[in-house]
């Protein structure tokens, strides 16, 4: 399962994690990778996938945009992408 012995995923910065997931990736392209470590590796990879998603929804949820009054004061702020 992708989360078994992952657990260090959890604690990454985004940056960390897409570092990772970028070495893994490149680790796989070069093909010169046992299978097995293959398989743990790209596991680890969506561990790393997954928990960047996480945090990019996170960090989307936090983003707002001002809302300004009739003379250009800001008023308050809504969810950057209200419908």
């Amino acid at each position: 399962m992708a989360g078994e012995g992952n657990d260090d995923v959890k604690a990454m910065s985004f940056e960390q994690a897409l570092d990772a997931l970028e070495k893994i990736v490149d680790d796989l392209e070069r093909g010169d990778v046992p299978l097995d470590q293959s398989i743990r590796i790209y596991e680890r990879g969506e561990a790393l996938k997954v928990h960047c998603d996480r945090l990019l929804k996170a960090a989307e949820d936090k983003v707002e945009k001002i809302r300004l009054s009739r003379d250009g004061k800001p008023v308050g702020t809504e969810p950057l992408d209200a419908d």
